[in-house]
């Protein structure tokens, strides 16, 4: 979304536990900002050392940032892991990887079992890449691995951060609306996103990411919650004026933007409406509902799930250059 300005961040200066960690105050444009003002800061990546190690976490930066480019054989989409969790993973609010380590091992009720980070990540590939998901112990999830440990250095385990996941947000005053959403998406969002919602592109490199159609998340991505959709927009959107749509506002267009066309639950269960039923059978999804005469989830109007291109499937991963 419009407006990129950047988020500020100054330390305070406080060690954790002896470890290289700091709590952070974030400066948004916006003084409805909803993240929190003091929360965990990363160490910076002048702070990566110059060892196997180090390598390893240069390497999941990079699959991090570039996805397509260092982790193609399974990656289905054109998006990106910092399009949602900003600043590379660091941003305090929208779902920063150091937030996420220390969490792990936690139960999911998505699928019904206690997930390590390692499998967390395997869910990132198939849903929100819309791709498949590497095998636990492959390179690409242990670089992944490495580089969230490395941004976690110094906070403790099993504490819900200050800054982890999205802000939670109150319902909205009144009942969230399509239309509205299509308002609020056309002065806020458009301009970056584009007016049908496919994204921006230049020099062949995409700049601003696809919010549905063959090139977004999946219907199994936890983006295609119209909270959490909410929740990442009132605190981060537009870019860099986090802060600056209203409660009702963010409802409104998540709304509407997860009331689009995007590639199929790969738990489809050849039926829509029972894996309605199985998986979506809840107020913040539109699988299965009817949208502008169309039943969202329906094959005759849904692209696949898991896309990986023929050439990409067979690639090897792009080198990493050590420093």
């Amino acid at each position: 979304m419009k407006g990129a300005v950047p988020t500020v961040l100054l330390a305070t200066g406080l060690i954790v536990g002896g470890g290289a960690a700091w709590l952070a105050t974030s400066h948004h444009s916006a003084s409805r900002s909803p993240v929190p003002a003091e929360h965990f800061m990363p160490p910076p990546d002048s702070a990566i050392p110059k060892t196997p190690f180090g390598d390893e976490v240069r390497r999941g930066e990079h699959i991090f940032r570039e996805p397509a480019i260092y982790a193609s054989a399974f990656v289905g989409n054109q998006l990106r892991c910092s399009n949602c969790h900003l600043s590379a993973g660091r941003l305090a609010g929208a779902s920063p990887m150091w937030g996420a380590y220390v969490a792990y091992p936690a139960y999911r009720s998505k699928n019904g079992h206690v997930n390590s980070f390692e499998e967390r990540l395997q869910g990132c590939f198939r849903f929100s890449m819309n791709g498949k998901a590497p095998k636990l112990g492959d390179p690409t999830l242990v670089s992944l691995e490495s580089y969230a440990f490395f941004l976690a250095h110094g906070a403790p385990t099993g504490v819900d951060l200050p800054g982890r996941g999205f802000p939670k947000l109150p319902k909205p005053p009144v009942a969230a609306d399509y239309q509205r959403g299509a308002q609020v998406y056309a002065e806020n969002c458009a301009s970056c996103h584009g007016r049908d919602g496919l994204g921006q592109s230049s020099g062949g490199r995409v700049v601003f990411p696809a919010l549905w159609g063959a090139q977004s998340f999946n219907w199994g991505a936890g983006m295609g919650s119209i909270k959490n959709a909410a929740e990442f927009i009132r605190a981060n959107m537009p870019l860099g004026l986090g802060g600056s749509l209203s409660v009702q506002q963010a409802w409104d267009v998540a709304t509407y933007m997860d009331s689009q066309v995007r590639p199929q639950d790969p738990r489809f269960t050849g039926d829509v409406a029972a894996t309605r039923k199985k998986f979506h059978n809840n107020a913040n999804s539109m699988y299965g509902l009817t949208v502008n005469g169309g039943v969202l989830g329906d094959p005759a109007m849904t692209p696949p799930a898991g896309t990986i291109p023929v050439a990409a499937s067979s690639a090897a991963p792009a080198p990493v250059q050590s420093e």
